[in-house]
C-alpha cells in the first residue's frame, strides 16, 4: 500500500506508534497510517466465517514475505479524536484509547519479529498489548488505584470465541493483570518512573518464556 500525503497532525494511530517506539527504544520504520485499512478491506482480506473484532491485525505470508494490514474501529478512531487522550483520558475515550493501544502494539511488535526474522505466538502478541495498555495509561494519565481493575477486572470476552482462543485471551489478560501489579507496587507507588521504564524495556524484548517467568518471578 503506498502512504497517501502526510497530514498537518498526526493521527492518535500514528502518535501511539511513536509513543510506543520512543518508550521501547526500538524503530519499525513502517508508518502506521500506511497499513491502516477499513472495514469493507479488512472484511475482503479475511473471506466469509472469520472473526471480525473491533480491533484485528490481519496477515497473509507467501514466499518468506509478511504482508500485514490493521483494522480499527473506525468509530473508535473517530471518537479519539473527538475526546483526544493526550488532553485527557476519562470515561469518554478510555475503551477506545485501549481499543487503540492494542492494535498499535501488534502492529509494532509483529513488524519488529519479522524483520528479526523471530517467531512469535499469538498469546505473545496479546500479553505484550495487555502490558502496553497498562504502561501506556500511566505513562499518559498517571497513578490511578482503579486502573488495573478498569483494565483487567472489568473485561468482557467476546462470546464468539473459541475455546483456544478464549484460553489465550484469559491467560494474556491473568499475566498482565500479575505483572501491572508489581510494577505498581515497585514503581508506580514510589514514584520510580526512570526505573518503570528500565524495567518495561527489558521485558520488552524477553521471549514468552521469559516473560511469564519474569511475572512469577515478580
Amino acid at each position: 500500500m503506498i502512504p497517501g500525503p502526510r497530514p498537518s497532525r498526526l493521527s492518535v494511530l500514528a502518535r501511539l506508534q511513536l509513543g510506543l517506539e520512543a518508550l521501547y527504544r526500538v524503530e519499525t520504520r513502517l508508518p502506521i497510517e500506511a497499513f491502516v485499512v477499513g472495514a469493507a478491506a479488512r472484511d475482503a482480506a479475511l473471506g466469509g466465517g472469520a472473526r471480525t473484532p473491533r480491533e484485528q491485525l490481519v496477515i497473509r505470508e507467501a514466499d518468506g514475505e509478511l504482508a500485514m494490514a490493521l483494522f480499527v474501529d473506525e468509530a473508535a478512531l473517530s471518537n479519539l479524536e473527538r475526546h483526544d487522550p493526550a488532553d485527557r483520558l476519562d470515561q469518554h475515550n478510555f475503551s477506545d484509547f485501549c481499543l487503540a493501544v492494542e492494535g498499535v502494539s501488534h502492529f509494532i511488535y509483529l513488524a519488529l519479529c519479522a524483520a528479526g526474522d523471530r517467531a512469535v505466538s499469538q498469546l505473545e502478541l496479546e500479553l505484550q498489548a495487555e502490558v502496553d495498555k497498562y504502561a501506556c495509561c500511566v505513562l499518559l494519565a498517571g497513578r490511578d488505584p482503579e486502573l488495573r481493575r478498569r483494565l483487567y477486572g472489568d473485561v468482557r470476552f467476546a462470546d464468539d470465541l473459541d475455546a483456544d482462543e478464549r484460553a489465550r485471551y484469559q491467560a494474556a489478560n491473568a499475566g498482565a493483570d500479575r505483572y501491572a501489579a508489581a510494577l505498581e507496587r515497585r514503581f508506580v507507588q514510589t514514584d520510580r518512573t526512570e526505573a518503570l521504564l528500565a524495567e518495561l524495556r527489558r521485558f520488552y524484548r524477553m521471549a514468552l518464556a521469559d516473560k511469564l517467568g519474569r511475572i512469577a518471578t515478580l
